[in-house]
């Protein structure tokens, strides 16, 4: 077992029977690294994050840019998810490292993020985007991280996909299986919503979602729950001219 992979485990056990595992591995990476930082954990099911789960947000940046990447579909942790690799972007004013995300990368500097960075668990490699665990670092200032804290944002990641091996299956009266409650469930249950009103894909709903949470300026989690809870109807996409 290599050393990097050693710190995970010994990082996954020691976190594994904490109330709420996933934030206090987080706050325990945050406080480890040597910069200041707000660090978020994402669990997605898709590389898109059109199923994901927040699983904790710690710092004054942290929400705020986890949010954002759901609300737009783009950031450094959909890049990360898609190319199975960290993405480091320690200048966001640097055009060319945010060219597959300028819409996020400009909402990310009117909210005060100026470096973000993001960590997927280590897997093995296959082709096309796979789900997984990634773990984001966002700065109010612009720079690199250096390399010890790096490290400790790749062992913290790979300690949390270990300890997602380790839930229950759904259903079963375990503790630990609370630390998988989806904080963004509302999402879903809207997507389904307009898919079944509208006679749309499960991806199709979700674009509409988030174009809607897009023009009115708000947050997809707090639209999804106005439709979810407060009846609010969306108009559907504009139907295709015929020929």
């Amino acid at each position: 077992m290599t050393a990097p992979r050693a710190l995970a485990v010994e990082l996954a056990a020691l976190h594994l029977d904490r109330p709420d595992p996933s934030n206090s591995l987080v706050v325990a990476c945050r406080t480890a690294m040597s910069r200041n930082c707000s660090v978020g954990l994402t669990l997605a099911v898709d590389a898109a994050l059109g199923q994901r789960v927040s699983l904790a947000a710690v710092g004054p940046l942290a929400r705020r840019g986890e949010a954002l990447q759901v609300n737009l579909g783009e950031g450094p942790c959909v890049e990360a998810l898609s190319r199975r690799a960290s993405v480091l972007v320690p200048d966001l004013d640097d055009a060319d490292a945010t060219a597959n995300w300028p819409v996020y990368a400009a909402q990310a500097r009117g909210s005060g993020i100026r470096a973000a960075f993001a960590f997927p668990a280590a897997r093995p490699q296959r082709e096309g985007p796979q789900p997984g665990v990634v773990l984001s670092v966002y700065r109010d200032r612009s720079g690199s991280l250096p390399k010890e804290d790096l490290d400790t944002a790749r062992a913290h990641v790979d300690a949390a996909e270990l300890l997602l091996l380790t839930v229950s299956a759904p259903g079963d009266e375990d503790a630990t299986d609370t630390w998988l409650l989806p904080f963004d469930a509302v999402v879903h249950q809207a997507t389904g919503m307009i898919s079944s009103r509208h006679a749309l894909t499960i991806t199709q709903a979700l674009a509409l979602l988030r174009a809607h949470a897009y023009t009115r300026n708000t947050d997809l989690a707090d639209l999804a729950r106005a439709v979810v809870h407060d009846g609010l109807r969306l108009p559907g996409p504009p139907e295709a001219p015929e020929n």
